[in-house]
C-alpha cells in the first residue's frame, strides 16, 4: 500500500508529489498516461512561464524540467505510459500499462491532478460539412511543436482563449496566414498580454461578438462563414463574412477531466466543472485531494504549482496526522462572480488568512470586491479592472470567517 498516489504527472502532479515528500511521506507513486512527465507544458514551447514561482522567464518544457529535477531528488516512484481506469472511494486506484499490465494499487491518500481537455466542434455544434482541417488549438499546438507538422496554411481561429491566441502567433511564425481570431463574447477570454503579443503585434484582427456559423468544404475546409451575434449570442442575419481558408482552429474553452473524480464519488461543482474542495484542496471524499486544472482552469502554471503544493502538504497531513476536522463555512459567488475556489472552508484549519480564487462573469472597470456574510460586510478590496479571462484572488483574514456556519459571499461592485 502506498501512502499517496498522484494521478497525473503534469505540473500539478509534480508539485503535489514534491510537497508531499517534503512534508514527510516516503511511499508515493505518480501515474502518468503519457510517455514522459510534464503534461501539457511539454508542447508549450513559448516563454512566459515561471515569473512568479522561479522569478525568471522560462518556456513550458523548461518549467516542467525544473520540477522533474526536484522530483528526481526524492524517492517518489513514477509509472509513465500507464492509464488510470478507476479511482474508488476506498482509495483503490485501477491502472494499466504495457510493463505492469492491469494493476490495482491501494493508497492511504490520493491526489487527482488529471488536468483538463478542450471543447470540440461537437460540443458547440457548428453547422456545415465535416471536412478535414478542423482542429482544437491544443491538438494543433502538439502537431506543430512536438510532431513537426503544420496543420494548414490559411487559418481562422474561433475563440480567444490563451491557447488560441498563442497558436495565432505560432502558426504565423511557421509561415501560415492567420486571417482572423473570432470571439463570440464581447470580450476576449485570454490574458491581455497574449492579446497584445500574439494578435496585435502580428496584425491579426480580433472580431468580438462574432462566431463561425458555417463550415464549408468537401475533403478539406475551403471556407468558413463568420457572423456577428446579438446580446443573446444569436447570429444576426445579413452580417456574414466569408473567409477562404484551409484550417479552422477551435479555442472554445477547457473542461476539467473529471470522469475519475465522478467515479470516486467526489462532489462536482457545476460552476467550475471540477471537484468542490475545502481550504486544503480535499474533496468531499476523505483522503482524496484535487489540484490544478482538474479543479478549475488556471491562467498561469505558477498558480497551479502553489495550489498543488498545498494539496500535497494536506495529503501528507491526512496520512501522518489524521483527517482535518471542524465545522465548514460555504463560500458563495455573489453578483459579478462566476465561482470561488475553495467552495468550503473550515476556519479552524486556516492559520491566518484564506486565499480565495475566483473569476468574474463580465468586464468591470474600477471596482470593489466585497466579502460579506448575510447583510454584514466583512471586508472589501479595490481593483482597477477585472476581466473573465484573468483569474483573481483575495486574501481573507480567518477571524472574519469564524462565528458559525452561515455562508460567506464574494461579489463585485463597480464604482459609480
Amino acid at each position: 500500500m502506498y501512502e499517496l498516489i498522484v494521478v497525473g504527472g503534469g505540473p500539478a502532479g509534480l508539485a503535489a508529489a514534491c510537497a508531499a515528500w517534503d512534508a514527510g511521506l516516503r511511499s508515493i507513486l505518480i501515474v502518468e498516461r503519457d510517455r514522459e512527465l510534464g503534461g501539457i507544458l511539454n508542447q508549450c514551447i513559448h516563454n512566459g512561464f515561471g515569473l512568479t514561482w522561479f522569478k525568471e522567464e522560462l518556456t513550458g518544457p523548461e518549467y516542467a524540467h525544473r520540477f522533474v529535477e526536484l522530483l528526481s531528488r526524492t524517492g517518489v516512484e513514477v509509472r509513465t505510459d500507464t492509464m488510470v481506469l478507476d479511482v474508488t472511494a476506498d482509495l483503490s486506484v485501477h491502472m494499466t500499462g504495457p510493463e505492469t499490465g492491469y494493476r490495482v494499487e491501494r493508497a492511504k491518500s490520493v491526489i487527482l491532478a488529471m488536468g483538463c481537455r478542450e471543447r470540440t466542434r461537437g460540443a458547440i455544434g457548428i453547422p456545415g460539412t465535416r471536412p478535414a482541417g478542423v482542429y482544437t488549438a491544443g491538438a494543433a499546438q502538439r502537431y506543430v511543436n512536438i510532431e513537426g507538422w503544420l496543420p494548414g496554411k490559411r487559418v481562422v481561429i474561433l475563440g480567444s482563449g490563451d491557447i488560441g491566441l498563442i497558436m495565432a502567433r505560432r502558426m504565423t511564425l511557421e509561415g501560415a496566414k492567420v486571417l482572423a481570431c473570432v470571439e463570440v463574447m464581447p470580450y476576449s477570454g485570454g490574458l491581455t498580454r497574449n492579446i497584445v503579443q500574439c494578435l496585435e503585434d502580428f496584425g491579426i484582427p480580433l472580431y468580438l461578438s462574432h462566431t463561425v456559423t458555417q463550415i464549408r468544404g468537401r475533403d478539406r475546409v475551403s471556407e468558413v462563414v463568420v457572423s456577428r451575434v446579438d446580446e443573446n449570442r444569436r447570429p444576426i442575419p445579413g452580417t456574414e463574412m466569408v473567409f477562404s481558408c484551409d484550417t479552422l482552429l477551435l479555442s472554445v474553452g477547457l473542461i476539467p477531466e473529471n470522469e475519475l473524480s465522478e467515479r470516486a464519488g467526489v462532489t462536482i461543482d457545476p460552476r467550475t466543472k471540477g471537484p468542490a474542495v475545502y481550504e486544503n484542496m480535499e474533496t468531499s471524499v476523505p483522503g482524496i485531494f484535487s489540484c490544478g486544472n482538474v479543479t478549475h482552469v488556471h491562467d498561469l502554471v505558477d498558480f497551479v504549482s502553489a495550489e498543488s503544493r498545498r494539496a500535497g502538504e494536506a495529503a501528507a497531513n491526512f496520512v501522518l496526522k489524521g483527517p482535518a476536522a471542524g465545522e465548514a463555512v460555504e463560500l458563495l459567488n455573489g453578483p459579478g462572480v462566476s465561482y470561488t475556489v475553495p467552495q468550503r472552508v473550515r476556519p479552524g484549519n486556516v492559520e491566518k488568512a484564506l486565499n480565495v480564487f475566483f473569476r468574474v462573469n463580465r468586464i468591470f472597470g474600477k471596482s470593489q470586491i466585497v466579502v460579506s456574510r448575510g447583510d454584514r460586510e466583512l471586508c472589501r478590496f479595490k481593483r482597477d479592472r477585472l476581466a473573465p479571462g484573468e483569474m483573481e484572488s483575495v486574501t481573507v483574514p480567518v477571524k472574519l470567517l469564524e462565528g458559525g456556519p452561515e455562508p460567506v459571499a464574494i461579489a463585485v461592485k463597480e464604482a459609480e
